[in-house]
């Protein structure tokens, strides 16, 4: 599973890093990032729950 942000939506609320920090990190500017080229699909769920519940729909995923 890929994981992308778009840095010129996001603004920076955490919801993503605090549904799954396994995949999320904050920038030291204080935005969302990915942490990892790819992500394994044992935390799909949690991925989908972040996408889901970002404010400023910054998060997308497609399978590999």
């Amino acid at each position: 599973m890929i994981v992308v942000v778009d840095t010129d939506r996001c603004a920076g609320h955490g919801i993503c890093v605090s549904t799954c920090p396994e995949v999320f990190i904050l920038t030291d500017d204080g935005y969302a990032t990915v942490g990892a080229d790819a992500t394994p699909t044992a935390w799909r769920d949690a991925v989908e729950t972040a996408i889901a519940q970002c404010p400023e729909h910054a998060i997308s995923a497609c399978t590999a």
